[in-house]
């Protein structure tokens, strides 16, 4: 499906014959700037070449986890090792790439309408201790109101010891110039970014994100009913940062 050419491209690429580039075009103009998704180096890095910082991270994670937005399950494999975990991409060829590679629980579903229960998750009754949502796909929410209800619904699907986790790029620290898909927003701390996958001949959809900054999303949190205990930036250099919400 012309649609999902990103989970294509990863599920080639498990299977050891990616057939053509995957590039990020930004705008619907087949003559804008592309750049290579970095299929392997975003989905497929196995743990064992992990940074330290990264499994750290990973290492943290409460079980029973739900993985949103899973991908080819590179975070569902490591977690499964010590714990329970259910994985879901509205991507088909994700899913099926994630279970090729071994992860147990792996399913198609939206973000925005979980193939899970509230208050039912994984094999107890109490929640998720952790609701995964990495891989910035969070912006997807596209507004600031829309995304104050999916991280709701993100805490209907946690324990009540359990917390939300989700990433960013920070809006004030990006470089305009620098930033594939980069688009302005007269509102302070929030910028938007917008491109499509290619694959071969395959087009995916545009996707257009919003972008918040860490104070933006303590607001958004908040009216969520969250609280964002704690922020960090892996990489100085880099505007990403990784939001823990309790």
């Amino acid at each position: 499906m012309a649609d999902d050419a990103l989970g294509l491209a990863m599920l080639d690429r498990v299977r050891g014959c990616l057939r053509a580039p995957c590039v990020y075009r930004a705008g619907d103009d087949a003559g804008a700037a592309a750049g290579d998704a970095h299929v392997y180096e975003n989905y497929l890095v196995p743990s064992e070449r992990w940074s330290a910082a990264k499994r750290e991270f990973v290492d943290s994670l409460r079980t029973p986890v739900l993985d949103v937005g899973c991908g080819a399950g590179q975070h569902a494999l490591a977690v499964q090792e010590r714990g329970e975990v259910v994985a879901f991409d509205v991507s088909p060829n994700a899913v099926r790439a994630a279970r090729e590679r071994g992860v147990e629980a792996a399913v198609v579903g939206d973000m925005f309408d979980p193939p899970v229960e509230a208050g039912r998750a994984g094999s107890s009754a109490r929640g998720f201790e952790t609701v995964l949502a990495n891989g910035t796909q969070v912006g997807l929410a596209g507004s600031l109101d829309r995304l104050t209800d999916l991280l709701a619904s993100f805490a209907g699907l946690a324990s009540s010891s359990g917390e939300v986790v989700v990433d960013s790029y920070d809006p004030t620290r990006i470089d305009p110039e620098r930033f594939f898909g980069y688009r302005s927003d007269p509102r302070e701390g929030i910028a938007r970014r917008s491109f499509r996958v290619e694959y071969g001949d395959l087009r995916g959809p545009t996707l257009d994100f919003v972008l918040v900054s860490p104070a933006r999303l303590r607001a958004v949190a908040a009216e969520a009913g969250l609280d964002a205990h704690e922020v960090t930036v892996p990489n100085t250099e880099s505007s990403y940062y990784r939001a823990r919400l309790a």
